[in-house]
């Protein structure tokens, strides 16, 4: 069914099945014709055909968009454009296609959603660079994903892109209209690359590379800097410097069609003990889940010599985002759970909590598997009547589980004495 055929667009079934390979690797959900990768998978080799049939003669045409809401950690929402399996697949191809090109040009800095790069890289770089800079522009860039420029992204990839075909595909990815719950189709009106496509994390880079990384490189050689995907640190050695260049921040992004977020843009101080005191000066900012600010820290030298660094732990919002997921699982109030069931449920979301946020001072997550176990004190005194709500019984029981059973929980293997 996969035959040789010659095509105008040199796609090959190949570069489909390998696309097909990565997207179902990422899961995700369906899109506005409410086919699931398992449904897709029904019929494979006859979707996969149609697809690469259609993507080599040119006759591909995106469907519109399943638009989902969901929610940021401040509280407010995020909307998301869905693509089908099909899209995502072709988008994949695409990406696959000019992802190597792009990487070979992307600076060193920019860290978001790039092969051999991490969040906790740039955690890495922005520790490293406190200690160097005194001050930090912390930047949020206003409805980044929705006001990307069309024309402006079009001509970053001229840079970079002779096929026309790569370019008419990624226009029609650009055009394609959002549909809402309703049915209501949102045209895209020149602008936006909805969080939620393959191709979007990509075409990002692309435009930021060319809006902020490669034009402070040029004309602020003298500052710092670390960018995952819209989230973006500068590092400046003095309050003059951070001053001046958000202003021509300010205008730099005015004249690429964006704009700053000014409630959420915020001047930093790292004050450590090298550094003079100011006072009324922002002293922490967040960053990737993590809260860098002043901090005690312990003398290499040995001893009780104690004093005053910058360094980050998981932020408060990180925090309360966590506990509100744990609540909603309602599992504490579930008598009918065994306590395997309730560790086969909540391990794996633990192990990533612990690898991501205990990477940089694990010893600052105690508090939050405290508020764990206090929930796992709930479901005991749910389950056993006998404990006549003693919490004081209910810890014991898990201390003796424990010690019974150390590897039942993942944060136990980690966390000897919470």
């Amino acid at each position: 069914m996969f035959e040789t055929r010659t095509s105008t667009v040199p796609i090959t079934k190949e570069m489909v099945k390998g696309a097909y390979r990565k997207v179902k690797a990422n899961h995700g959900a369906a899109g506005v014709d409410k086919e699931s990768l398992e449904a897709f998978e029904e019929d494979l080799l006859s979707n996969l055909y149609v697809l690469w049939n259609r993507l080599s003669s040119g006759s591909y045409f995106p469907k519109p968009l399943r638009s989902v809401s969901i929610p940021k950690s401040n509280g407010k929402r995020r909307t998301l454009g869905i693509p089908t399996v099909g899209d995502r697949i072709a988008q994949q191809v695409i990406k696959s296609y000019l992802e190597p090109r792009l990487e070979a040009r992307f600076h060193n800095n920019s860290f978001g959603y790039r092969p051999l790069k991490s969040a906790h890289q740039a955690v890495e770089a922005v520790q490293e660079n406190v200690r160097q800079y005194a001050w930090v522009l912390d930047l949020d860039i206003k409805s980044f994903f929705d006001e990307v420029d069309h024309e402006l992204l079009m001509k970053a990839l001229d840079r970079h892109v002779e096929e026309k075909w790569v370019k008419m595909y990624i226009r029609r990815w650009l055009e394609t209209p959002v549909q809402q719950s309703d049915g209501t189709l949102i045209q895209k009106d020149g602008k936006g690359t909805p969080q939620g496509g393959v191709i979007s994390p990509l075409l990002a880079n692309l435009f930021l590379h060319y809006v902020l990384d490669m034009w402070i490189t040029k004309h602020y050689p003298m500052v710092a800097f670390v960018r995952y995907a819209d989230d973006v640190i500068i590092h400046c050695q003095s309050e003059e410097e951070a001053k001046q260049l958000l202003v021509a921040i300010r205008a730099r992004l005015a004249e690429c069609r964006l704009s700053l977020n000014e409630e959420k843009t915020k001047m930093v101080y790292c004050q450590d003990y090298r550094r003079v005191k100011k006072k009324n000066v922002g002293k922490k900012f967040d960053f990737l889940g993590f809260t860098f600010k002043p901090c005690s820290v312990a003398s290499k030298k040995g001893g009780c010599r104690m004093f005053l660094g910058y360094g980050c732990a998981i932020s408060q919002s990180a925090q309360t985002r966590i506990t509100q997921e744990w609540a909603k699982l309602n599992w504490h109030r579930r008598s009918t759970l065994s306590i395997q069931e309730i560790a086969n449920q909540v391990n794996p979301q633990m192990r990533g909590i612990i690898r991501y946020y205990g990477k940089f001072k694990l010893w600052e997550l105690q508090r939050l598997m405290l508020h764990f176990e206090f929930r796992l004190v709930k479901w005991v005194l749910n389950k056993y009547r006998k404990f006549k709500n003693s919490q004081t019984m209910a810890y014991q029981w898990i201390k003796e589980l424990k010690q019974s059973y150390p590897t039942m929980f993942y944060y136990w293997t980690v966390f000897k004495h919470v």
